[in-house]
């Protein structure tokens, strides 16, 4: 029954990307570029954006992407974080996913999150973390341009 049911999923996996790879390549590849990110991430990320075009800017895309927290503000007084729950629940554990998997044997992500914890504790050191990824691939489906680990961590 198990057997049966991987059978499945790998054709249907091997259908999605192969739709993907049709419908829009050139993000597919883009997103694969990114340590740790494999077609599952990918092809997530990519079907819960949508046309990348739609958002007018970064801090929007993380808004929605839920990778940012939600505050009541007005005069400069902070009322309580109303709309926690808005946004796309996929992106925020794709996101938080990728980050995870970036760490993973990668010295210099592993230094960076070091250095966040120092301010901060593990768990949004890695939210943190999860943020820059999302604003990175922002800019790489909106400028077409491939990875780079010097701009993420630099």
């Amino acid at each position: 029954l198990i057997s049966d049911i991987n059978a499945q999923l790998s054709k249907i996996e091997w259908y999605i990307e192969k739709q993907a790879k049709q419908h829009n390549p050139v993000d597919f590849h883009l997103l694969k570029s990114i340590p740790g990110v494999g077609q599952i991430l990918a092809l997530t990320i990519i079907y819960e954006i949508g046309d990348i075009a739609r958002f007018e800017s970064v801090q929007k895309f993380a808004s929605y992407c839920r990778l940012v927290k939600c505050k009541a503000e007005s005069a400069g007084k902070t009322y309580g974080t109303q709309g926690n729950k808005i946004g796309n629940q996929h992106l925020k554990w794709a996101f938080s996913e990728a980050a995870v998997l970036y760490l993973r044997g990668n010295e210099k992500a592993q230094q960076y999150l070091v250095k966040l914890q120092k301010k901060m504790s593990k768990a949004k050191a890695l939210s943190a973390l999860a943020h820059k990824l999302g604003r990175c691939v922002y800019f790489m489906l909106k400028n077409k341009k491939v990875f780079d680990e010097t701009r993420l961590l630099g």
